[in-house]
């Protein structure tokens, strides 16, 4: 079965669409199958990847509030191995349409069930928001991954995220685990980024991440042209940083594997 990521900080502008289209595309690279799915409305992750919004395309809404077929509304992409979920701004209603609903935090989760042997890895791109979206994200997740900007308010805000996860583990029985915290737009130039790195690694321990994301104007530029990094300039630091960051995810998933197995 897959591998579920919810890729999520309810700060914005902390990298969270950058980690999600760059990770699975090192992961796809990686000659696995991945599929990335947009729960953000903005439907940044969609267009990053080149996919055009089109009127009546099938989305992550429909499969949300229509019930509709999730394999029916995924999209390839231009990266061998990587599919999309698309989202569009219809999104934003699902925090109305399924408010009265059954079970309304767990639509992904089933939506996602039939989908889990074709993956090895599912990364969600959730809003920055701790809403119903972000919700149905977590309930579906095997783990999440933070993203954190290395600035002076990087702790802002997570604390409430770490509520969360626990109302998600004793509500809903649900293991929710830690993949990992994510140093984002790190600066190693200036003393402030490598402070507040200090601090969160001190907060935090072994659940942040050895790789750390570079300050980069390759990847920002990337999803103007609808590619990861990885096609837009596979030479560069955040192209490297990201095959990294597979890495190091790749060998916590086979230390979880090997753990499980004794």
């Amino acid at each position: 079965m897959a591998r579920i990521i919810a890729i999520t900080n309810q700060k914005g502008g902390v990298g969270k669409t950058t980690t999600a289209i760059n990770l699975a595309a090192a992961l796809a690279a990686s000659d696995l199958k991945v599929l990335i799915i947009d729960a953000d409305p903005q439907g940044n992750t969609t267009s990053g990847l080149g996919i055009e919004k089109t009127d009546g395309m099938p989305t992550l809404y429909d499969v949300l509030v229509h019930a509709r077929s999730a394999s029916d509304a995924v999209r390839s992409t231009e990266m061998d191995g990587l599919e999309i979920l698309p989202a569009d701004k219809n999104l934003i209603g699902v925090n109305v349409d399924l408010v009265s609903k059954e079970d309304r935090e767990s639509h992904l989760r089933h939506g996602l069930e039939a989908l889990g042997k074709e993956y090895q890895f599912i990364l969600i791109d959730c809003p920055p928001a701790l809403d119903l979206l972000t919700l149905n994200a977590l309930v579906a997740a095997d783990s999440i991954l933070i993203p954190i900007q290395c600035e002076f308010f990087a702790l802002e805000g997570v604390s409430g995220l770490m509520d969360t996860i626990d109302r998600v583990r004793d509500s809903f029985g649900h293991s929710l685990q830690i993949e990992g915290i994510l140093l984002t737009m790190y600066d190693d130039r200036t003393n402030l980024t490598k402070q507040v790195a200090a601090d969160l690694r001190e907060f935090f321990g072994d659940e942040v991440f050895r790789t750390v994301i570079p300050r980069s104007i390759r990847l920002a530029e990337a999803p103007s042209h609808g590619k990861p990094i990885l096609l837009y300039d596979p030479g560069s630091k955040g192209s490297e940083a990201y095959i990294q960051l597979a890495k190091e995810i790749l060998t916590n998933e086979q230390k979880r594997f090997a753990k499980s197995a004794r």
